[in-house]
């Protein structure tokens, strides 16, 4: 709204403004411990027409004290809503969502970590690990950037899917649009339907077409695999296990695949390849599962 971003410039044009806005907001927090029905009787008009004037003060007094409280309640509120720092993290196979206090909504899929960093100025999230579905409430005055080892993924609003894998960021759109920048001048604005990825060395993929609901199909619990290279199927499903799967040297890797299992049971998975492919499956006694060729 014109009156958040009127604060946000006024927060943002001099660092005394940001420290007199800190001391209200402990003010308010201060007010915040007087009880709310105290706080009520005061601002009650006293049924007695005629008020001595220490009375009548008394009430005039009580009735501003109240208006403040309000008022610094909201701004510290917004304040809050503004600034706000977080680190956030999922165990192995746990997903977890998050809200912001920007109304943006975050679902965290396993062994996700992620730094939250929001100011007046700016809505920032550091990647760490793992991957994370963002549906992003839409404010042009501040960008939503998503940053990783290996580059930035920067939006206003939209829907999107981040996932950080050992050599490469990869992203899909769902929704709206994105801008993915790598190192230098390498970028690439994806619309929806649309993927692309930052390789160890910083250079963005060019788009190309993803099947979303393949990807964001961890959400549901679900593995989703579309015409899937074996290597492909091996690397998803071990994210969800504790224990390696391996693939034999030679032609075995780039068989392909399509169908559905759970991240919950990836050993279903182990069980129907046989069927599928012309592949058997090695138990080692380290609990390690080796795939090999018939």
């Amino acid at each position: 709204t014109a009156l958040q971003k009127q604060l946000r410039a006024w927060l943002e044009s001099d660092a005394r403004h940001r420290e007199e806005f800190d001391h209200l907001s402990r003010v308010w927090q201060a007010a915040d411990l007087i009880p709310r029905q105290r706080l009520e009787a005061l601002c009650q008009p006293d049924p007695v027409q005629q008020l001595p004037r220490r009375r009548l003060l008394r009430q005039a007094l009580a009735a501003s004290v109240a208006v403040l409280a309000l008022g610094l309640g909201w701004s510290a509120w917004h304040y809050q809503q503004l600034n706000h720092q977080d680190t956030l993290q999922t165990a192995f196979n746990e997903r977890r969502q998050v809200e912001l206090p920007d109304g943006s909504h975050l679902e965290l899929n396993g062994s996700t970590q992620l730094q939250v960093d929001f100011s007046a100025g700016q809505r920032h999230v550091r990647l760490s690990a793992g991957e994370v579905m963002f549906t992003v409430a839409h404010d042009s005055s501040r960008p939503f950037v998503v940053d990783t080892a290996q580059g930035s993924v920067t939006v206003t609003g939209t829907r999107f899917d981040v996932r950080l894998d050992p050599a490469a960021t990869r992203v899909a759109v769902e929704q709206g649009s994105v801008r993915v920048q790598g190192q230098g001048a390498s970028l690439a604005r994806l619309t929806a339907g649309l993927g692309s990825y930052i390789d160890a060395k910083g250079v963005v993929a060019a788009p190309y077409t993803v099947n979303t609901n393949a990807v964001t199909a961890w959400r549901q619990g679900k593995l989703v695999f579309d015409n899937a290279t074996l290597a492909e199927v091996v690397a998803e499903a071990s994210r969800y296990r504790s224990q390696p799967i391996w693939i034999a040297p030679g032609k075995v890797a780039q068989l392909r695949l399509s169908s559905t299992f759970s991240t919950d049971d990836t050993d279903a998975l182990l069980r129907a390849l046989p069927s599928i492919l012309p592949v058997a499956i090695k138990a080692h006694e380290d609990g390690s599962r080796e795939i090999i060729a018939k």
